[in-house]
């Protein structure tokens, strides 16, 4: 099927080539009878992407039923997946029929799979593998022929590293691993995805669609959406529903995001375009690397002054305790020195009073100045680039483990290589 007519057939709006990679991924493999592993963030469509692979498959006219996993409490998701006999336990007054017996010929998505405890995976696992389960409370095998789909929202890796999950379970359910990106990975898809939800709504509620002027439509790309699609449909009801104009400006459209995710939003300036920074990491090094290099301008300008009092324009006394004062006034914002703060200033103890005289040779400790040295270039490219470098050589380049050691998704390792034209 074109890639096109797929996303029409199940309302997917954006283009951009992760979720384009996901679909053609979800379109190949839904022929076979493979296990797939759905990868996302809550809120990212997960469960579309299960019955897409269902709808194109063989098993499309067999049943598909699909399990939150942590909404089952621990002692009753074996007996509903594997179904129970009469007495088994407390209320069990009837034998009944679990999921696997059920939707025996069709598909099974297992949503939040990360949430299922170690004893029923143990079940799923022999499900998986041979296809055979026992009702609780029974001793007879049965069998069942279903296509299991899972997903999380967690990185299972790191739940077998900690015992939370079966490491060969993980194995078995990863054979054909699909990730979902982020809206914030989507910035592009944003408008257009807003666009159909307020067309939507204007529809179901009888009203005029609204619409966005530019700094309203910046700020919608430049919200983090931790909610993801889900989020921004929401927030286009609200909008749809509760403004009082149908044309947005950005004060408006401020005034429907939560406050502490306002609150927390970098700011964009004129000279930052939108999306030069990946994530809300890289934009905390850059402010901590920017202030950084201030510092060492000013330990850099104060070290002239020494050296040169004429750079100073006038004479006068410098004592250690108004230097002290002058580069705790630059360095440390004033709410952080309202907040009694208590902060060491760059300047070494030991350093002398210093006589500021034009007419008189000053003489300068040597020790003083080995304080003072300008550190080296800062770039957050280079270090970044740096970064990448180190872990694909701890890893001897194998790229999963390396972007779990620097805490990115593998996704955005490739594009980084491709970006840094890195030689593995």
């Amino acid at each position: 099927m074109e890639l096109q007519s797929l996303k029409n057939r199940f309302s997917i709006i954006g283009n951009t080539p992760s979720l384009n990679h996901a679909l053609n991924t979800a379109e190949q493999v839904a022929a076979t009878d493979l296990t797939v592993l759905i990868v996302g963030e809550s809120g990212v469509g997960k469960e579309v992407f299960s019955q897409i692979i269902h709808s194109l498959s063989a098993r499309k006219h067999n049943p598909f039923i699909a399990v939150n996993c942590g909404a089952i409490p621990e002692g009753t998701i074996d007996s509903e997946l594997f179904g129970h006999e009469k007495g088994s336990f407390t209320g069990a007054v009837d034998s009944r029929k679990g999921y696997f017996e059920t939707v025996n010929g069709g598909t099974i998505f297992l949503d939040e799979i990360g949430e299922m405890p170690l004893g029923t995976q143990a079940r799923l696992l022999r499900v998986l593998e041979t296809g055979e389960f026992i009702r609780v409370g029974s001793s007879k095998v049965q069998k069942t022929d279903v296509r299991v789909i899972a997903a999380t929202n967690r990185e299972l890796m790191e739940f077998t590293q900690k015992g939370k999950f079966r490491e060969d379970l993980y194995y078995r359910l990863n054979t054909v691993p699909i990730r979902v990106p982020s809206l914030r990975d989507r910035k592009e898809d944003i408008p257009l995805l807003f666009r159909k939800f307020v067309v939507d709504f204007a529809e179901k509620y009888k009203t005029k669609p609204i619409f966005l002027d530019e700094e309203a439509r910046n700020l919608l790309t430049t919200y983090t959406w931790p909610g993801n699609v889900r989020e921004l449909k929401n927030i286009a009801e609200q909008i749809s529903v509760l403004s009082k104009t149908d044309h947005i400006n950005a004060q408006v459209m401020a005034g429907f995001l939560p406050e502490a995710s306002k609150h927390n939003m970098p700011m964009v300036t004129s000279g930052t375009p939108v999306g030069e920074f990946a994530n809300e990491r890289e934009i905390l090094y850059k402010l901590f690397f920017d202030m950084k290099k201030d510092v060492n301008e000013l330990k850099k300008m104060f070290f002239e002054i020494l050296q040169n009092p004429s750079i100073a324009g006038q004479s006068g006394n410098f004592s250690r305790e108004a230097i002290l004062n002058d580069l705790k006034e630059d360095i440390i914002p004033a709410n952080i020195q309202n907040n009694n703060i208590p902060t060491q200033a760059s300047v070494p103890n030991h350093l002398p009073a210093v006589q500021i005289n034009t007419n008189q040779p000053l003489i300068i400790d040597n020790d003083v100045q080995s304080h003072f040295e300008v550190d080296e270039s800062l770039n957050i490219m280079d270090k970044e680039k740096e970064l990448i470098l180190k872990a694909l050589k701890k890893h001897r380049g194998r790229r999963k483990d390396a972007s779990t050691d620097l805490g990115i998704s593998e996704r955005t390792l490739y594009r980084k290589i491709k970006e840094y034209d890195i030689e593995e």
